[in-house]
């Protein structure tokens, strides 16, 4: 790679483009904090923003390139990014000359259950037979046409069987015990671009010794990127979070009107919080299925130490990691 630095800011491959009948929309989930990775983040930008607003290769933020590479198979106007009130100085600065999103803005936090649910409410108001993938802010992949080519075979897949969720699995490469595990099941049959595979069992973040025997036994990495109708994941919300699915069911009479965000402040302001991934995925409904990536370089950007070691992974050295290195 001739200019690793700038890797991440060269021009993006061709689009992607869905089958007409996929009704592919993209929801990107730009709500959390980063508080592990505040200490590198606060080092390279100077503040304290959070992880998904910060340039930590290249010159795009880690949101940019999300949103990019989201963009190779979804257009803005189908991508819907949810964030916080909180952090809205840092998306006025996201999308100066930038195509831009729909952008929902969750008064509260309440956890990744309420940041996926409300974009999949507000897309079902918009397309009630939509698949949607659904896309975290802090990843880095290289091959990032290979990645979106794949989501968009799994997204065609769903269109099929909209009575999956489908989950995105990466082979693991370590005994990584900060990842949810996946243990893939029987074979669903779906075809040769994307085959699926059953979840038979599914652990958000185990503890190392569990890890080492779940790498040893074959079971994959949850990226937390997955597919599906956005009727599934509605259905999905009412099944296992009802109290949560209640209070956003009740911004919808007030949808697409000036009332619209009275009525997300009253629907946040009661609902509960609640993780996604321990709450929906780990009881293993039977709707779970999961596909996995093909071979590239995937990593969830959640601490330091692990930016750090996939940036040396493929020889990447931005200013900061080298003078980290080489100290003058």
């Amino acid at each position: 790679m001739s200019d690793p630095e700038t890797a991440a800011d060269q021009k993006p491959p061709a689009r992607i483009e869905p089958s007409a009948e996929a009704r592919l929309w993209a929801i990107v989930l730009a709500g959390g904090e980063g508080m592990r990775l505040r200490p590198l983040t606060r080092r390279v930008c100077g503040d304290e923003r959070p992880k998904q607003y910060a340039a930590l290769v290249g010159s795009r933020s880690l949101l940019r390139q999300t949103l990019d590479r989201v963009l190779l198979a979804v257009p803005p106007r189908k991508t819907v990014l949810v964030t916080l009130r909180q952090h809205a100085r840092y998306i006025a600065a996201e999308f100066t000359g930038s195509p831009r999103p729909s952008v929902l803005i969750q008064p509260e936090d309440r956890g990744t259950a309420a940041g996926v649910l409300f974009p999949a409410s507000w897309i079902s108001w918009q397309d009630p037979e939509a698949v949607v993938a659904v896309f975290p802010s802090d990843h880095f992949i290289l091959e990032e046409a290979a990645f979106m080519r794949h989501v968009v075979e799994v997204a065609d897949v769903v269109r099929r069987h909209p009575e999956w969720l489908v989950l995105l699995g990466a082979r693991p490469t370590e005994p990584e015990p900060e990842y949810g595990w996946i243990e893939p099941g029987e074979p669903l049959g779906a075809g040769a671009t994307a085959p699926l595979r059953r979840v038979r069992r599914f652990r958000e973040k185990p503890p190392a010794e569990t890890a080492r025997a779940y790498l040893a036994e074959g079971w994959l990495w949850n990226t937390f990127v997955f597919v599906a109708t956005a009727r599934t994941l509605l259905e999905a919300g009412r099944r296992l979070l009802p109290r949560l699915a209640d209070r956003l069911a009740r911004i919808a009479p007030f949808a697409g009107t000036e009332d619209e965000p009275w009525a997300v402040q009253q629907a946040y302001a009661l609902a509960p919080r609640a993780n996604f991934s321990r709450e929906v995925l780990e009881p293993c409904p039977s709707f779970l299925a999961v596909s996995r990536l093909p071979a590239l370089t995937w990593s969830d950007w959640g601490t330091p130490e692990r930016v750090v070691k996939s940036l040396r992974g493929v020889g990447i050295s931005p200013s900061w990691l080298a003078a980290t290195e080489h100290p003058a």
